[in-house]
């Protein structure tokens, strides 16, 4: 079996995803795009084909930008040479796998994220149907959690198809760096001590810290000692002025892994109620070493797990709510924290690459 992989973040999320394939004796290339500006990236396989093919300049011109993105794909690749290919986003991604299929016939499955639902569909109307033709042209549809295959269904599919889109709909969630899962962490019940919050992510509104700076000021009028540690690159300077003026607050710039791990070994709940999110690596990250976790109600980590088993959603501006949730947490630490450990080894890449290529054989049979 011949997988082609069309993959616009690869050495952000699916470096582990790829090398789990090849293990496993999958032929397999990857077509990596992306922008001029950006530069080569520092990664390095045997199975890349790595292209800079369009400008940001052109990134509102979708049509302009797929164009160049799609003859270079055709430039690589010709007829017969791959089984089934994977297209790793609904628009970016899968609108090439559409034209492969319409020039060669070849089978193609396509996730559907974050951008796809929260501006493609949401913003970019004109391209809904084309969303839509990208879908109904798919053996299979993956979604990241049933949060997404729930919001798609109820909101932009056409009632004539949904029946159709979910019997074909499989949802698989992402998988987190092995280095996470390989060094677990369990702790004892929280101490009668300051309370220690940790976010990691981009310091941006989507990421929603400026919420969760709130909710601590409020703990710790309630009498609730509570500290709130920030960790990562601040893209928004304006928030970040914001929250840097609580007194509460510790902010750290970007870590690597084998430092970040020990920052969520000194919090003792992670909070991060974005206001979109595809999946949210960090949570995993968190429960790993035993942090029980605060998400976003409809997101993509939503629904992984029942209420209360690993942590809480919320509303993601609902101060009030985060601060009941904290609070929920506190009061059955114990139980919540040795589940978090436990239950990360959801999210291993090994399983997760598993289920891909059972799905590539059940396509291929199929068709």
């Amino acid at each position: 079996m011949k997988v082609n992989h069309i993959c616009s973040n690869y050495d952000k999320f699916f470096v582990n995803l790829m090398e789990e394939q090849k293990k496993k004796g999958m032929d397999l290339r990857v077509f990596y795009f992306r922008a001029k500006e950006r530069g080569l990236p520092d990664v390095n396989a045997s199975y890349l084909d790595i292209r800079l093919n369009y400008s940001n300049w052109q990134r509102p011109f979708f049509y302009l930008k797929e164009r160049n993105i799609v003859l270079d794909f055709f430039d690589i690749y010709k007829n017969k040479e791959f089984d089934i290919l994977h297209a790793h986003t609904l628009f970016s991604n899968g609108y090439i796998a559409l034209e492969a299929k319409k020039r060669w016939g070849n089978p193609y499955i396509v996730a559907v994220r974050d951008v796809d639902v929260n501006v493609f569909f949401k913003y970019r109307i004109y391209l809904r149907k084309l969303g839509i033709e990208i879908l109904n042209e798919a053996e299979k549809i993956i979604y990241i959690s049933d949060s997404y295959l729930e919001l798609m269904n109820s909101k932009y599919i056409p009632k004539t198809l949904r029946g159709e889109f979910l019997k074909k709909s499989v949802v698989i969630p992402n998988g987190v760096n092995p280095y996470y899962l390989n060094n677990k962490y369990f702790r004892n019940n929280i101490e009668n001590k300051t309370l220690n919050i940790l976010t990691v992510g981009f310091v941006n509104k989507r990421k929603n810290q400026l919420a969760v700076s709130e909710a601590v000021i409020a703990l710790n009028k309630k009498g609730i000692k509570t500290k709130y540690t920030i960790i990562g690159k601040v893209l928004d300077k304006r928030i970040f002025d914001k929250i840097k003026k609580n007194p509460y607050v510790n902010y750290v710039p970007f870590l690597p892994k084998e430092e970040l791990i020990k920052e969520y070994r000194q919090a003792d709940i992670y909070v991060m109620p974005s206001i979109t999110e595809t999946f949210g690596l960090t949570y995993v990250e968190a429960m790993s070493q035993g942090l029980p976790i605060i998400y976003s109600k409809g997101q993509g980590f939503d629904n992984q797990f029942s209420e209360g088993v690993v942590g809480y959603h919320v509303e993601s501006r609902n101060v009030d709510e985060i601060i009941d949730r904290v609070l929920d947490i506190r009061s059955n630490y114990e139980k919540i924290s040795y589940n978090c450990s436990t239950l990360s080894s959801k999210f291993n890449w090994e399983d997760i690459s598993k289920q891909y290529i059972n799905l590539y054989k059940e396509v291929l049979k199929e068709v």
